[in-house]
């Protein structure tokens, strides 16, 4: 529609056709609107698995582990915030990998070389994990078959309509050696086995008040002993759950609902496998079961950092209040 005519500068005499402030406003009832995610107009976050095949064999390449289409996103995404994925580089090759997020998370499945950030140069081999801020291009050179798996926060900039251009965090590396000590050390406390489960997060310094990787990633660490059978908890953000290390008969059990006595009602079985990948939908309870021969060990990464920075994370643990 028209309105006034104005000029350029504020002023009558310009032809310019406004657009009706009006057109894009609506009303709903706030009961068929409170909650978009139990009445459908939201898509829920499911569970998946990415078996290790996915990045066996094959060209240099990035494979995203992609649910867009069940998420309705118009672009490659693992959860509503997150986009995970394999990144596999032949030996004596290089890959660039895209800078369009505030954190990106590299843990090494296989592999050495140098991964460049802008002008800085980072070494690393199979265990160790590397985070990146936003501002510089990311360009991986493989000395040895190398496979990253990648988290990084894009699709929660693409919703926000925002590029980030101010890091919040330095270059960092986190070697294989050092992490392995540090979980070596939880489990060796007293009080290991009355806790809920045994690992370590990975901090920043940077990160004071939520204690986490980035501002918003979160990673743990974690061993899964022989024979554990770990107690349900549940918390509010997605978990992109990486297997390091396991034998068959290492799984996950994933529900909606628990009952009064805090076992999970008509769970999904997730089994486990070394060097796959699975989504655990937030809010859902989850408990961990080693059955086989050997210890596991698992890297849930999750968008926590953001979670607790804004109040909302929630964890929860059942028949238990030792965290």
């Amino acid at each position: 529609m028209t309105r006034d005519h104005l000029s350029g500068d504020g002023l009558p005499g310009d032809d310019l056709e406004l657009t009706d402030p009006t057109r894009d406003g609506g009303y709903l009832e706030y009961s068929k609107a409170s909650n978009p995610l139990a009445s459908g107009a939201i898509p829920p976050i499911p569970i998946i698995q990415f078996p290790a095949t996915l990045h066996a064999s094959g060209p240099s390449q990035i494979l995203p582990l992609d649910i867009s289409e069940q998420l309705g996103c118009a672009a490659p995404a693992s959860s509503a915030s997150l986009l995970a994925s394999f990144v596999r580089i032949r030996a004596g090759e290089h890959l660039a990998t895209p800078n369009r997020a505030t954190s990106h998370l590299f843990y090494a499945l296989r592999g050495t070389g140098v991964m460049r950030f802008g002008e800085q140069e980072i070494s690393y081999r199979q265990g160790d994990l590397v985070t990146l801020p936003c501002g510089q291009d990311i360009i991986h050179s493989a000395t040895e078959e190398t496979v990253f798996y990648w988290v990084n926060d894009e699709p929660l900039m693409r919703y926000l309509g925002v590029t980030p251009s101010h890091p919040q965090f330095e270059p960092t590396l986190y070697a294989h050696a050092q992490s392995r000590r540090a979980l070596e050390e939880a489990a060796a406390d007293p009080l290991a086995a009355q806790r809920s489960r045994i690992s370590v997060l990975l901090t920043n310094t940077h990160f004071p008040q939520t204690l986490t990787i980035t501002h918003v990633l979160w990673a743990m660490l974690g061993i899964l002993p022989i024979g554990a059978n770990q107690l349900p908890h549940a918390h509010k953000s997605v978990a992109l759950d990486l297997i390091l290390e396991c034998e068959p008969g290492c799984y996950t059990l994933v529900s909606q609902t628990v009952d009064a006595d805090g076992n999970l009602i008509d769970p999904v079985k997730v089994p486990w496998e070394s060097g796959g990948a699975f989504i655990t939908p937030p809010g859902w309870w989850h408990s961990h079961h080693n059955e086989s021969g050997k210890p596991a060990f698992l890297m849930p990464i999750q968008d926590a950092g953001l979670h607790t920075y804004l109040r909302t994370l929630d964890i929860q643990f059942h028949r238990s209040n030792v965290v």
